[in-house]
Protein backbone atom coordinates (compact mmCIF):
# COMPACT_ATOMS: atom_id res chain seq x y z
CA UNK A 1 0.00 0.00 0.00
CA UNK A 2 1.47 3.35 -1.01
CA UNK A 3 1.89 6.13 1.55
CA UNK A 4 -0.06 9.36 1.02
CA UNK A 5 1.93 12.52 0.31
CA UNK A 6 0.89 14.13 3.62
CA UNK A 7 1.76 11.01 5.63
CA UNK A 8 5.11 10.80 3.85
CA UNK A 9 5.93 14.41 4.72
CA UNK A 10 5.13 13.72 8.38
CA UNK A 11 7.12 10.48 8.44
CA UNK A 12 10.22 12.22 7.10
CA UNK A 13 9.83 15.27 9.34
CA UNK A 14 8.87 17.63 6.50
CA UNK A 15 5.36 18.45 7.71
CA UNK A 16 5.11 21.80 9.50
CA UNK A 17 2.58 23.29 11.90
CA UNK A 18 0.61 26.05 10.21
CA UNK A 19 0.53 29.53 11.74
CA UNK A 20 -3.11 29.05 12.72
CA UNK A 21 -2.54 25.70 14.39
CA UNK A 22 0.63 26.85 16.12
CA UNK A 23 -1.26 29.78 17.61
CA UNK A 24 -4.07 27.48 18.74
CA UNK A 25 -1.63 25.05 20.33
CA UNK A 26 0.40 27.82 21.96
CA UNK A 27 -2.74 29.42 23.38
CA UNK A 28 -4.02 26.14 24.79
CA UNK A 29 -0.64 25.18 26.29
CA UNK A 30 -0.33 28.60 27.95
CA UNK A 31 -3.87 28.57 29.35
CA UNK A 32 -3.52 25.03 30.67
CA UNK A 33 0.06 24.96 31.97
CA UNK A 34 1.29 28.56 32.06
CA UNK A 35 4.13 27.59 29.70
CA UNK A 36 4.89 30.25 27.10
CA UNK A 37 5.28 28.98 23.55
CA UNK A 38 6.68 31.89 21.46
CA UNK A 39 7.18 31.53 17.69
CA UNK A 40 10.84 30.68 18.22
CA UNK A 41 9.78 27.38 19.80
CA UNK A 42 7.76 26.20 16.80
CA UNK A 43 10.45 23.78 15.59
CA UNK A 44 10.84 22.37 19.10
CA UNK A 45 7.07 21.89 19.37
CA UNK A 46 6.97 20.12 16.00
CA UNK A 47 9.75 17.76 17.04
CA UNK A 48 8.10 16.86 20.32
CA UNK A 49 4.65 16.33 18.84
CA UNK A 50 5.71 14.02 16.00
CA UNK A 51 5.62 11.03 18.35
CA UNK A 52 2.05 11.94 19.33
CA UNK A 53 1.09 11.98 15.66
CA UNK A 54 2.44 8.46 15.29
CA UNK A 55 0.77 7.22 18.48
CA UNK A 56 -2.62 8.72 17.63
CA UNK A 57 -2.42 7.67 13.98
CA UNK A 58 -2.60 11.13 12.46
CA UNK A 59 -0.64 11.74 9.28
CA UNK A 60 -0.10 15.49 9.62
CA UNK A 61 -0.17 18.27 12.18
CA UNK A 62 -3.33 19.58 10.52
CA UNK A 63 -5.01 16.21 11.12
CA UNK A 64 -3.80 16.14 14.72
CA UNK A 65 -5.04 19.67 15.44
CA UNK A 66 -8.37 18.89 13.78
CA UNK A 67 -8.67 15.96 16.18
CA UNK A 68 -7.74 18.14 19.18
CA UNK A 69 -9.86 21.19 18.57
CA UNK A 70 -12.83 19.98 16.50
CA UNK A 71 -13.29 16.37 17.48
CA UNK A 72 -12.98 16.80 21.27
CA UNK A 73 -9.64 15.03 21.27
CA UNK A 74 -8.37 17.28 24.05
CA UNK A 75 -10.44 15.33 26.56
CA UNK A 76 -8.20 12.29 26.18
CA UNK A 77 -5.06 13.85 24.69
CA UNK A 78 -4.32 16.81 26.99
CA UNK A 79 -2.16 14.86 29.45
CA UNK A 80 -0.02 13.44 26.65
CA UNK A 81 0.20 16.77 24.84
CA UNK A 82 1.41 18.51 27.99
CA UNK A 83 3.83 15.66 28.73
CA UNK A 84 5.31 16.21 25.28
CA UNK A 85 5.94 19.94 25.71
CA UNK A 86 7.17 20.11 29.32
CA UNK A 87 10.89 20.38 30.03
CA UNK A 88 12.10 18.08 32.79
CA UNK A 89 15.70 18.76 33.69
CA UNK A 90 16.66 17.59 37.15
CA UNK A 91 19.66 16.41 39.15
CA UNK A 92 20.35 15.10 42.63
CA UNK A 93 21.61 17.88 44.92
CA UNK A 94 20.97 20.47 42.21
CA UNK A 95 21.74 23.98 43.51
CA UNK A 96 23.46 22.54 46.61
CA UNK A 97 23.41 25.79 48.60
CA UNK A 98 19.72 25.19 49.23
CA UNK A 99 20.38 21.83 50.83
CA UNK A 100 23.28 23.21 52.84
CA UNK A 101 20.95 25.88 54.25
CA UNK A 102 18.31 23.25 54.98
CA UNK A 103 20.76 21.18 57.00
CA UNK A 104 22.47 24.04 58.80
CA UNK A 105 19.63 26.43 59.54
CA UNK A 106 16.26 24.70 59.22
CA UNK A 107 16.55 21.13 60.44
CA UNK A 108 18.47 21.71 63.70
CA UNK A 109 15.51 23.55 65.26
CA UNK A 110 12.59 22.38 63.12
CA UNK A 111 10.88 20.55 66.02
CA UNK A 112 10.99 23.67 68.23
CA UNK A 113 9.50 25.77 65.42
CA UNK A 114 7.08 23.37 63.77
CA UNK A 115 6.68 20.45 66.15
CA UNK A 116 7.64 16.81 65.59
CA UNK A 117 5.86 16.40 62.26
CA UNK A 118 7.43 17.95 59.19
CA UNK A 119 5.69 18.22 55.82
CA UNK A 120 7.69 19.16 52.74
CA UNK A 121 6.37 19.80 49.24
CA UNK A 122 8.47 19.42 46.11
CA UNK A 123 6.06 21.18 43.77
CA UNK A 124 7.80 20.56 40.43
CA UNK A 125 9.53 17.29 41.17
CA UNK A 126 10.22 16.06 37.61
CA UNK A 127 11.67 12.52 37.71
CA UNK A 128 12.15 12.63 41.48
CA UNK A 129 15.74 13.69 42.09
CA UNK A 130 14.69 16.68 44.20
CA UNK A 131 12.30 14.94 46.62
CA UNK A 132 14.67 11.99 47.05
CA UNK A 133 17.53 14.40 47.77
CA UNK A 134 15.38 16.05 50.43
CA UNK A 135 14.42 12.63 51.83
CA UNK A 136 18.08 11.64 52.23
CA UNK A 137 18.76 14.73 54.29
CA UNK A 138 15.62 14.44 56.40
CA UNK A 139 16.34 10.78 57.05
CA UNK A 140 19.80 11.72 58.29
CA UNK A 141 18.84 14.72 60.38
CA UNK A 142 15.28 14.07 61.55
CA UNK A 143 14.56 10.37 61.79
CA UNK A 144 17.02 9.74 64.69
CA UNK A 145 15.17 12.31 66.81
CA UNK A 146 12.63 10.88 69.24
CA UNK A 147 8.99 10.94 68.05
CA UNK A 148 9.94 12.75 64.83
CA UNK A 149 8.18 12.13 61.55
CA UNK A 150 8.35 13.56 58.07
CA UNK A 151 6.45 13.22 54.82
CA UNK A 152 7.27 14.62 51.40
CA UNK A 153 4.67 15.42 48.78
CA UNK A 154 6.13 15.46 45.28
CA UNK A 155 4.00 16.78 42.44
CA UNK A 156 4.42 17.51 38.76
CA UNK A 157 2.29 18.28 35.74
CA UNK A 158 3.78 15.46 33.68
CA UNK A 159 2.46 11.95 34.25
CA UNK A 160 5.44 10.52 32.40
CA UNK A 161 8.05 11.87 34.81
CA UNK A 162 5.92 10.92 37.81
CA UNK A 163 5.94 7.31 36.64
CA UNK A 164 9.75 7.38 36.59
CA UNK A 165 9.86 9.08 39.99
CA UNK A 166 7.64 6.47 41.64
CA UNK A 167 9.92 3.66 40.46
CA UNK A 168 12.99 5.41 41.88
CA UNK A 169 15.32 3.76 39.35
CA UNK A 170 18.07 5.92 37.81
CA UNK A 171 21.26 5.57 35.75
CA UNK A 172 24.20 5.04 38.08
CA UNK A 173 26.00 8.16 36.86
CA UNK A 174 23.00 10.32 37.74
CA UNK A 175 23.67 9.89 41.48
CA UNK A 176 27.29 11.05 41.15
CA UNK A 177 26.47 14.39 42.89
CA UNK A 178 25.19 12.54 45.96
CA UNK A 179 27.80 12.51 48.78
CA UNK A 180 29.45 9.06 48.95
CA UNK A 181 28.11 8.19 52.42
CA UNK A 182 24.53 8.96 51.39
CA UNK A 183 24.97 7.21 48.06
CA UNK A 184 26.11 4.07 49.81
CA UNK A 185 23.10 4.11 52.17
CA UNK A 186 20.30 5.16 49.86
CA UNK A 187 21.29 4.38 46.24
CA UNK A 188 21.07 0.60 46.01
CA UNK A 189 23.17 -1.09 43.34
CA UNK A 190 21.58 -3.66 41.06
CA UNK A 191 22.41 -7.27 41.93
CA UNK A 192 23.65 -7.64 38.37
CA UNK A 193 26.85 -5.53 38.23
CA UNK A 194 26.49 -5.18 34.47
CA UNK A 195 23.28 -3.17 34.97
CA UNK A 196 24.40 0.50 35.26
CA UNK A 197 21.49 1.59 37.44
CA UNK A 198 20.54 2.19 41.05
CA UNK A 199 17.27 2.18 42.95
CA UNK A 200 16.39 4.54 45.78
CA UNK A 201 16.12 2.76 49.14
CA UNK A 202 12.57 1.56 49.94
CA UNK A 203 12.51 3.54 53.18
CA UNK A 204 12.96 6.80 51.30
CA UNK A 205 10.43 5.82 48.66
CA UNK A 206 7.89 5.12 51.42
CA UNK A 207 8.31 8.67 52.73
CA UNK A 208 7.56 10.35 49.39
CA UNK A 209 4.06 10.51 47.92
CA UNK A 210 3.80 11.40 44.23
CA UNK A 211 0.77 13.06 42.64
CA UNK A 212 -0.11 15.02 39.54
CA UNK A 213 -0.77 18.70 40.21
CA UNK A 214 -1.12 21.65 37.85
CA UNK A 215 0.30 24.88 39.26
CA UNK A 216 -2.29 26.71 37.15
CA UNK A 217 -5.10 25.33 39.32
CA UNK A 218 -6.98 27.95 41.33
CA UNK A 219 -6.47 25.89 44.50
CA UNK A 220 -3.70 23.45 45.40
CA UNK A 221 -5.27 20.43 47.06
CA UNK A 222 -2.29 19.39 49.14
CA UNK A 223 -3.88 19.02 52.56
CA UNK A 224 -2.61 20.94 55.57
CA UNK A 225 -0.13 23.81 55.03
CA UNK A 226 3.50 22.82 54.54
CA UNK A 227 6.52 23.75 56.63
CA UNK A 228 8.84 23.72 53.60
CA UNK A 229 8.07 24.20 49.90
CA UNK A 230 10.49 23.76 47.03
CA UNK A 231 9.38 25.35 43.75
CA UNK A 232 12.55 25.60 41.72
CA UNK A 233 13.28 26.24 38.06
CA UNK A 234 9.69 26.13 36.89
CA UNK A 235 8.65 29.78 37.18
CA UNK A 236 11.21 30.71 34.53
CA UNK A 237 8.71 29.32 32.03
CA UNK A 238 5.91 31.63 33.27
CA UNK A 239 5.20 35.28 32.58
CA UNK A 240 5.05 37.78 35.45
CA UNK A 241 1.28 37.64 36.10
CA UNK A 242 1.42 33.83 36.20
CA UNK A 243 4.41 33.91 38.55
CA UNK A 244 2.49 36.22 40.91
CA UNK A 245 -0.50 33.88 41.00
CA UNK A 246 1.60 30.76 41.54
CA UNK A 247 3.73 32.31 44.28
CA UNK A 248 0.62 33.63 46.05
CA UNK A 249 -0.95 30.16 46.05
CA UNK A 250 2.29 28.60 47.29
CA UNK A 251 2.44 31.08 50.16
CA UNK A 252 -1.19 30.27 50.98
CA UNK A 253 -0.07 26.66 51.49
CA UNK A 254 2.87 27.55 53.72
CA UNK A 255 2.66 27.79 57.50
CA UNK A 256 3.73 30.95 59.29
CA UNK A 257 7.50 30.72 59.63
CA UNK A 258 7.69 28.16 56.83
CA UNK A 259 10.37 28.21 54.13
CA UNK A 260 10.06 28.68 50.37
CA UNK A 261 12.95 27.69 48.09
CA UNK A 262 12.99 28.93 44.48
CA UNK A 263 15.52 28.42 41.68
CA UNK A 264 18.76 30.43 41.59
CA UNK A 265 17.73 32.03 38.28
CA UNK A 266 14.32 33.07 39.65
CA UNK A 267 13.20 36.10 41.65
CA UNK A 268 10.24 37.37 43.68
CA UNK A 269 11.23 40.98 43.13
CA UNK A 270 8.24 43.22 42.49
CA UNK A 271 5.67 40.78 43.89
CA UNK A 272 3.47 41.45 46.90
CA UNK A 273 4.04 38.34 49.00
CA UNK A 274 4.01 37.60 52.77
CA UNK A 275 7.64 36.41 52.78
CA UNK A 276 11.07 37.80 53.62
CA UNK A 277 14.40 36.71 52.19
CA UNK A 278 16.68 34.82 54.58
CA UNK A 279 19.30 33.66 52.05
CA UNK A 280 19.85 33.65 48.31
CA UNK A 281 16.52 32.48 46.74
CA UNK A 282 15.33 31.24 50.16
CA UNK A 283 12.38 32.95 51.86
CA UNK A 284 10.42 32.65 55.06
CA UNK A 285 6.72 33.37 55.55
CA UNK A 286 6.08 36.24 57.95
Amino acid sequence: MSMSASAARSAFGEDRISDRNFNRLASFIYDYSGIKMPPGKRTMLEGRLRRRLRVTGHGTFDDYCEYLFKEDGLESETIYLIDAVTTNKTDFFREPNHFEYLVRHVLPTYDQVFGPKLRVWSSACSTGAEPYTIAMLLEEHIEPALNSHYRILATDLSTEVLETARKGIYPRDMVAPVPPALRQKYALQHVDPSRPEIRIHPKLRSRVGFARLNLMDEEYRVGDPMQIIFCRNVMIYFDKPTQQRVLTRLCNNLVSGGYLFIGHSETVSGFDLPIKQVANTIFRKV
